[in-house]
């Protein structure tokens, strides 16, 4: 049997040299996937700035070369794994967004992502909290456009309910939104550095202290008979 791709009576098999790329393509992704696995654990462990390119490829049991080969440098693969993570949020917020649920719904559905993300994957949430969002460095500087976006797609949901007479229109959607995220990567800090209990009851409470604590601040009092959103979304009587 000839290898895809050889001479088979004159003629060439056809399909064989796509084979090989796509084979070739996946076995590539594999590599840089084991090497970015491995990045998340060295910074966790080891903090990014500690840590050298040849501790990546120790730990990904990989050459050293290697890791230059789809990165081209240390802060790359720390810009990958923020940008991975973060455009996943920003899709989730905007998919939550355009549900037709309940303000409370939305703001519950997002802080539910990002705990559970802590919760699935506690390295990589460790390395974006301490070694970008929260860091006055260039990191925290490069990534200035997409941290904001964040805050502007919360500020967003606020000011829809704002014009929907759920929220308090003197609260400003911006102030709001850092003060969502303000509370969530408190929480985060919390349990990445041991200063909070970390269990399943704590996760879920941590979620509704959260959207209580935000969202009761920013609902109008009821008028005229008329329930908050609270009451509202939750089939208050």
């Amino acid at each position: 049997m000839s290898p895809a791709g050889a001479p088979v009576g004159g003629e060439k098999v056809a399909g064989g040299d796509q084979r090989l790329a796509g084979g070739d393509e996946k076995a590539a992704t594999s590599k840089r996937r084991q090497i970015l696995d491995a990045a998340v654990r060295v910074f966790a462990r080891q903090g990014f700035h500690a840590c050298r390119v040849s501790d990546i490829a120790d730990e990904a049991g990989v050459a050293y070369g290697l890791v230059y080969h789809y990165f081209a440098s240390k802060d790359e693969v720390l810009d990958t794994l923020f940008l991975e993570r973060w455009q996943v949020m920003l899709e989730l917020i905007r998919e939550v967004d355009a549900q037709p649920i309940s303000v409370r719904e939305k703001f519950g559905a997002i802080a539910s992502f990002i705990v559970d993300s802590y919760r699935h994957d506690p390295d990589l949430m460790k390395v974006i909290i301490v070694e970008v969002t929260r860091a006055a460095n260039s990191f925290g500087q490069t990534h200035l456009a997409e941290i904001r976006t964040a805050y502007e797609l919360i500020g967003d949901i606020v000011t829809e309910a704002q014009a929907q007479g759920y929220f308090r229109p003197e609260i400003e959607p911006r102030f709001a939104a850092m003060a969502f995220y303000g509370a969530i990567e408190q929480l985060l800090t919390g349990w990445i550095f041991g200063l909070l209990p970390a269990g399943p009851e704590h996760f879920e409470r941590a979620k509704w202290l959260v959207v209580e604590t935000i969202c009761g601040g920013l609902e109008q009092a009821p008028r005229g008979g008329a329930g908050s959103e609270r009451a509202r979304s939750s089939g208050a009587q």
